[in-house]
């Protein structure tokens, strides 16, 4: 298993400070920033695209940036994002007609690649392309919306991938994304993942660091 890594959403932060906002939250002790890019097309909503990318790589922002591309066709906007700064892209295997071949476009433009996997996707779409995956991204709310609750069947989702990616031997990341509080970090990494998102239990705390130091040691208590 990876080392624990979190990854505040900044679709719940403050978008007329967002540079400020990134810099408060990796100051407060998260590893990544996730991006979460839709298309009101894929899924029923709109939110950023390349151009915010871009400007928080000029704003100075050096952590990676994590982004979950939701939107269908997916091949033409990788390599804005890869150009813009991106430094992992995700994306479902329902918004492209050849997988093998988007996680390809992903690698040739210099991006670590991952596969998101919808509540009711199921996690044999990875049986021919787990091998050419940096990470494996489980959606624990169905996608389009901030602030929705953690669907429960996750859990055992979580733990039949993370028994496929042991069985690979290869270091990919296992990452959740969808409901991810404190208060049930600790059972969500128990089951497999090491990677965690969380957009308003994080943004919308009048403390990051506390947060997050929360979740933390609620991962490290069962690792």
């Amino acid at each position: 298993m990876q080392p624990t890594v979190i990854a505040p959403s900044i679709l719940s932060a403050d978008f007329a400070k967002l540079g400020a906002e990134v810099d408060a939250v990796l100051a407060a002790g998260a590893d990544w920033v996730h991006f979460d890019v839709m298309d009101n097309h894929y899924v029923p909503n709109l939110t950023i695209g390349p151009m915010v990318c871009e400007a928080l790589r000029r704003h100075g922002v050096g952590a990676p940036i994590d982004v979950h591309l939701m939107v269908e066709p997916v091949d033409r906007i990788v390599p804005d994002f890869a150009k813009a700064g991106a430094s992992l892209i995700s994306f479902h295997p329902e918004a492209s007609r050849h997988v093998h071949r988007t996680i390809q476009l992903i690698k040739s433009h210099g991006c670590q690649a991952g596969l998101v996997l919808n509540p009711a996707t199921p996690v044999e779409v990875l049986d021919y392309v787990l091998e050419e995956l940096d990470l494996v991204l489980l959606m624990s709310v169905n996608p389009g919306f901030g602030g929705q609750a953690f669907i429960p069947s996750a859990l055992p989702k979580l733990r039949r991938v993370r028994e496929m990616i042991d069985r690979s031997g290869r270091a990919i990341r296992l990452e959740i994304d969808g409901g991810v509080k404190a208060d049930n970090i600790g059972e969500i990494a128990a089951a497999g993942a090491d990677t965690f998102v969380a957009g308003s239990a994080i943004f919308g705390a009048p403390d990051y660091a506390e947060v997050i130091g929360r979740m933390r040691a609620a991962v490290d208590a069962v690792r």
